[in-house]
C-alpha cells in the first residue's frame, strides 16, 4: 500500500508496519486457497485435488487456461496439502465498548483497529479474514475475503459501527460456531465484560468443533486500574444503572477483583490451549498485533 489506503482502521502506515507479519496456526486447519500452511483438506503436496473460483486480487499465474479456453471460466487449481486457512474476528460492538479514559481512543475504535489488522494480516499471507461484528446477538456477518480488494466491504463495516446494545458474548460464540466454516482461525475481539464462565463454555464450543481461537481482551487503562478518588457516581454503559460508590474504600477489592476475573479467563483459556492476550488501549494497537504474530 502506498499514500492514504483511505480506510479509517487501516491507514497506510499502518498497513506498511503489519506488512511483515504472519499469523501461523497451532495445528491443521480447514481452508479453500492455495497457500502455506498444513490442512486437513490441503497441504504441502503437488497432487492436484480440485478447482476454486478466482477472486479479483489473486495472482494471474495461478488461472488454469486450460479450463478457461474450455468453459470460459476463471478457476484456480487447489492442491492436496498446501491451502491457506479460513480466518474469522468476532468483533464486540456492545455499549461497553464505547467506554473512553485517559487512552487515546475508546475500547470499541482500539477493537476495530485490531481488526481491520488482524483481517489485513490474513489476507495479506494469502488466508483469507471473514467479519462478525456482535452485540447480544451476530448482526453483520462478511464471508472470508481472500484479497485486499474483496476486504474492501469489511474495512468499511468497520467504519459503520457504532457501540450499542447489550453483550451476551457467551451466546454469541455458541451461534458463531455453528455458523463459520468449520476448522477455521476465529479471533474475538471484545472487553468479556461478562461472567467468565459463560464466555469459557462459548469457548469451549468453538475449540470442540476444531475451532483455533485467539481471544484479544481489550480494557480501559481505568478499568484496570481505579484512579478515581473519593465519592463518585457511575453508571452502567450497557442497562444505565447508576450508584455511589467511594474509591477509596472499595479499591483494593475492585483490584482484587478484576485480577482474579482475568486469571479466570486466562486459565480456562490455557486450559483449551486457546492464544489468550490482554490489551490496554493506552498500548498502540500496531503493538498489540506484532505479540500475537511472526516476522516473515
Amino acid at each position: 500500500m502506498s499514500g492514504d489506503s483511505g480506510y479509517k482502521y487501516l491507514r497506510a502506515e499502518f498497513a506498511e508496519a503489519l506488512r511483515s507479519l504472519r499469523l501461523q496456526p497451532r495445528k491443521p486447519l480447514k481452508g479453500d486457497t492455495v497457500g502455506a500452511h498444513r490442512s486437513t483438506a490441503y497441504g504441502a503436496s503437488v497432487e492436484f485435488a480440485d478447482y476454486r473460483e478466482y477472486s479479483p486480487g489473486d495472482p494471474a499465474d495461478l488461472i488454469d487456461w486450460a479450463v478457461y479456453a474450455r468453459s470460459d471460466k476463471y478457476v484456480i487449481r487447489r492442491y492436496e496439502e498446501e491451502t491457506s486457512i479460513r480466518g474469522y474476528v468476532l468483533l464486540d460492538s456492545s455499549e461497553s465498548m464505547g467506554f473512553k479514559g485517559e487512552a487515546p481512543s475508546s475500547k470499541g475504535e482500539y477493537a476495530r483497529s485490531l481488526a481491520a489488522g488482524m483481517m489485513y494480516v490474513l489476507v495479506n499471507q494469502q488466508d483469507s479474514a471473514g467479519l462478525v461484528v456482535f452485540d447480544e446477538k451476530i448482526v453483520t456477518l462478511l464471508p472470508p475475503a481472500h484479497s485486499l480488494p474483496t476486504l474492501h466491504p469489511h474495512l468499511k463495516a468497520l467504519e459503520g459501527i457504532r457501540d450499542v446494545g447489550r453483550s451476551d458474548i457467551g451466546a454469541v460464540m455458541h451461534d458463531a460456531a455453528e455458523i463459520i466454516s468449520p476448522k477455521s482461525f476465529v479471533i474475538v475481539i471484545s472487553d468479556l465484560l461478562e461472567a467468565p464462565e459463560k464466555i469459557l463454555n462459548g469457548i469451549n464450543h468453538l475449540h470442540f468443533l476444531g475451532h483455533e481461537i485467539m481471544l484479544m481482551h481489550v480494557l480501559d487503562p481505568c478499568e484496570l486500574m481505579l484512579k478515581m478518588l473519593g465519592i463518585n457516581e457511575l453508571q452502567e454503559l450497557e442497562t444505565g444503572k447508576r450508584m455511589l460508590v467511594n474509591a477509596d474504600e472499595i479499591r483494593d477489592a475492585y483490584s482484587a477483583s478484576v485480577e482474579h476475573y482475568i486469571q479466570t479467563i486466562r486459565s480456562g483459556c490455557a486450559s483449551l490451549s486457546v492464544d489468550y492476550s490482554l490489551n490496554s488501549t493506552s498500548v498502540p494497537a500496531v503493538e498489540a498485533i506484532h505479540k500475537r504474530t511472526l516476522r516473515a
